[in-house]
Parts: structure tokens; C-alpha cells; sequence
């Protein structure tokens, strides 16, 4: 498939560049993470790998802008997220863990403000806000207000915003959790057309199986640490990124 164009953005680029990033909340005594690089390519899905608590929300917070860091550098598509966090923001969507979003207004509300925040022509983000809806498929649903939406559909909602500007790079903090298995399936298969068309996509879990089934490699992520970056379809149907993840790492190569 051709790769995605975006302005500004270089279809070589790297998609993420994370290098040495600290970070240690106050009155913490020990780092949340401590001292960590990797990157991540367009076309590539890469799975943050960790059981709670690991570093790996802390680590997208910090990507993305939401947490300040004092140590480490950290890249989007070339822009530094400290310093020219604004530029880094344009080029990717983000799903926090918590499912922020404005429960007073409707689905299409939600989707217009974000379609605005990005400047989406109206007649782009009605096409886009169509082939969302064969994703994610809230129906009649997304004219009604978001507090009385489901987990599940509020998960989608916030799918959907991070989406209309169609960005080069994804980032979901556990995005799997509250959705059935068709929506499971279906948000899998977006992922996979996603990067197949040149957008890179990050996300964190603590999920085996979907790291498994969905991503290209893994970054498994321990105490604040990287203990591993492997690729996952290199290594069959996974037993060693189970062994190693479960067993903290002292699986044999």
C-alpha cells in the first residue's frame, strides 16, 4: 500500500526517538522510569510490555507531552516533545488509559471539537467520521451524550477523536481493555491496515495475547527498565516473549 502522507513529516522518518528518559514523580524515592531508549518506525506496531506498574503509562505520558521530564530526550517525527511539544502533538493521536474526554457533549460534539483542535476541512472529517464508524461502529449512539455511553463506548469515542485527524502515529495507553472481542477484532485489524499504510502505532498492555496477535515487535519493560526489545513475529507463536515476560526476564535466548 502507498505509505500516508503528512505534511512536514519525511516517509523515512523515524516515528519515535526515546533516549535515556528519567522520570521520578515528587516525594518519590525510587525513578518510575529509569532510563530508558527506543524507537519506533512507520509502518512498524510496537507493544509496551509490562504488568502494572512497570513504567508504561508513565513512559506515553511523557512521549506525549502530558508529564514533564527533566532528563532524556524524546522525539516525534523529529520534533523534540520538550521544548516544541506543540509541533510533536500535531503528528499523533493519543488514547489515555482513563478515557478523558467532554462527557457533557455528544459523540459527534466530541469528534467536531476534536476535528477542530487539528483543523479537519468539514468535508474531510465527515469521510473520515464515516470509515471510523465501519471501525468502531457506535451507530445512532454517537448523537447521544457521552455520560451515558458504556466503558466500552466511551473507549471508542476517544478511538475515534484521536483518529479524524488521521495522524501519523498512534499512541493508546491499554487499549484493549473494556471492548468486547468483535470490537477487540475489528480495532486489531485497524491497526494492521494503519501501519500497513505507512502509520506507525504504540501502545502499552499488559496483554500477552494482544502483543502476540497484533504487534511487530515488543518492548518489554520491567521496574522502569527495557528488558527486552524483541520481535514477536521472529519468534514464533510467542512462547519466548511468554517465558521471558512471566518469568521476569530469565528465559534463554
Amino acid at each position: 500500500m502507498k505509505r500516508r502522507e503528512e505534511p512536514g513529516v519525511d516517509a523515512d522518518t523515524l516515528a519515535v526517538k526515546v533516549s535515556g528518559l528519567k522520570k521520578k514523580y515528587p516525594r518519590a524515592a525510587d525513578y518510575a522510569v529509569g532510563g530508558i531508549s527506543f524507537e519506533v518506525r512507520r509502518g512498524e506496531i510496537v507493544g509496551l510490555l509490562g504488568h502494572n506498574g512497570a513504567g508504561k503509562s508513565t513512559t506515553l505520558k511523557c512521549l506525549t507531552g502530558m508529564l514533564p521530564y527533566k532528563e532524556g530526550e524524546i522525539t516525534v517525527f523529529g520534533a523534540p516533545v520538550k521544548g516544541d511539544a506543540t509541533a510533536a502533538k500535531m503528528h499523533f493521536g493519543f488514547v489515555t488509559d482513563d478515557h478523558a474526554v467532554f462527557s457533557k457533549m455528544t459523540g459527534l460534539e466530541y469528534i467536531a471539537f476534536m476535528a477542530d483542535i487539528y483543523g479537519v476541512p468539514g468535508d474531510v472529517r465527515e469521510e473520515r467520521l464515516a470509515e471510523l464508524q465501519k471501525c468502531f461502529n457506535l451507530g445512532d449512539k454517537i448523537g447521544a451524550l457521552i455520560s451515558s455511553y458504556s466503558h466500552g463506548m466511551k473507549q471508542k469515542i476517544c478511538m475515534m477523536g484521536s483518529l479524524i485527524h488521521e495522524p501519523a502515529l498512534w499512541i493508546l495507553d491499554e487499549p484493549m481493555l473494556g471492548l468486547d472481542p468483535t470490537t477487540m477484532n475489528a480495532v486489531s485489524e485497524f491497526m494492521r491496515a494503519y501501519a500497513e499504510k505507512g502509520g506507525a502505532v504504540l501502545f502499552s498492555t499488559h496483554n500477552l495475547d494482544a502483543v502476540r496477535r497484533i504487534c511487530d515487535r515488543a518492548i518489554v519493560i520491567r521496574g522502569g527498565l527495557i528488558e527486552a526489545d524483541m520481535s514477536v513475529r521472529g519468534i514464533g507463536d510467542g512462547e519466548l516473549l511468554e517465558r521471558f515476560f512471566l518469568r521476569g526476564g530469565e528465559a534463554e535466548e
